[in-house]
C-alpha cells in the first residue's frame, strides 16, 4: 500500500493511532469476548477479523481458536498489519493468517469460515452492503456473523448538556458522511443482513453513562484530541475553536457531577442459513 492509500485513512495509521485504538479495544474486551462467547465463538474454528487494523481482535480471537483452528485477519494498511505481525511473532502464535487487501476491492480471502466479526468497518467503507455479501461468501451456511457498529452516534453527549461539544459531535457525522462513510450504518444492517438470508439471533444496544472516574471515559475521550485535529487538517474549524472544545472537555471531566453518554453501538449476531 503506498503512503497516499495510508494517509486516506480517516484518523491514520501512526504510533499514536495504533496506540488509541489499543486503549479503544481495551476498554471494549469485556463486551466483545461476551458477544463472541453468546455467539458460540470457540476451539477450531476458522475465524475473519474483517478490517483488522493492529490485530487487537485477531490475537483475542487466536486464543480462543487455539492452534487447531485459524484466523484470516484483512485489512488495507500495510503498517498496522505489521504492527499485528510483531505482536503475533512475539507471542509465538501461528495460526494468523494475514491479508492486506481493499475491502472495498475484492472478495474476502476465505471461503466456507465459521464465523467472521466486524467493528467499525462498515462505517467506513465506500459500500457497506457489498462489504455485507462478501462476508456472506466468505461464511459456510451455518456461519456467525458477529458485528458492532454506531446506530446513533449522536448521543455522545455530555450531562449536563454542553452546546460546543454537541456542535464538535454533529460536525465529526458530518464530515464522515462527506468522506463517504455513514456514522449510523447500524440502522441498515439487521435488514440487510435478513435480505442476504441471514437469521438475526441478536441485536443488542451498547451504551454507557460514565463519570470521568469510569474506564470507559477514555475510550471516547482519546478521541477528542485526534477527531479536532483531523477537523483542523480539513479546514472545518479553526485553532481556536478546537482550543475551545478541548478546554471544555477537559473543564468537564473536573467538575463534579459530570456524566458522558456514549456513542450508541449495535451489537448483531446473525447466522448465515
Amino acid at each position: 500500500m503506498s503512503q497516499e492509500q495510508e494517509k486516506d485513512y480517516v484518523l491514520g495509521t501512526h504510533d499514536e493511532e495504533i496506540e488509541r485504538l489499543g486503549l479503544q479495544h481495551r476498554v471494549w474486551r469485556p463486551r466483545v469476548l461476551d458477544a463472541w462467547r453468546r455467539a458460540g465463538l470457540t476451539l477450531g474454528q476458522t475465524i475473519v477479523d474483517v478490517g483488522c487494523g493492529p490485530g487487537f481482535s485477531t490475537l483475542d480471537l487466536a486464543g480462543i481458536t487455539g492452534p487447531a483452528g485459524r484466523v484470516v485477519a484483512v485489512d488495507r494498511s500495510r503498517r498496522f498489519l505489521a504492527a499485528l505481525e510483531e505482536a503475533r511473532r512475539q507471542r509465538g502464535i501461528g495460526w494468523i493468517e494475514a491479508h492486506e487487501q481493499d475491502l472495498d476491492l475484492r472478495e474476502l480471502p476465505v471461503t466456507g469460515a465459521d464465523a467472521a466479526w466486524s467493528r467499525w468497518v462498515l462505517a467506513f467503507v465506500k459500500d457497506p452492503h457489498v462489504l455485507v455479501e462478501r462476508i456472506a461468501r466468505a461464511l459456510r451456511p451455518g456461519g456467525t456473523f458477529v458485528s458492532h457498529e454506531y446506530v446513533d452516534y449522536g448521543t455522545w453527549r455530555f450531562m449536563p448538556r454542553s452546546e460546543s461539544f454537541e456542535r464538535f459531535v454533529a460536525l465529526v457525522m458530518e464530515v464522515w458522511r462527506e468522506s463517504g462513510g455513514e456514522p449510523d450504518i447500524g440502522l441498515d444492517l439487521p435488514g440487510r443482513l435478513q435480505e442476504l438470508g441471514f437469521e438475526v439471533r441478536s441485536t443488542r444496544p451498547l451504551i454507557e453513562i460514565v463519570p470521568p472516574s469510569s474506564y470507559v471515559w477514555h475510550w471516547p475521550r482519546s478521541f477528542v484530541q485526534v477527531g479536532l485535529r483531523r477537523l483542523v487538517d480539513l479546514g472545518r474549524i479553526g485553532a481556536g475553536q478546537a482550543a475551545e472544545v478541548e478546554a471544555e472537555f477537559a473543564a468537564r471531566q473536573q467538575t463534579p457531577g459530570t456524566l458522558m453518554i456514549t456513542p450508541l453501538v449495535l451489537e448483531t449476531i446473525a447466522v448465515r442459513r
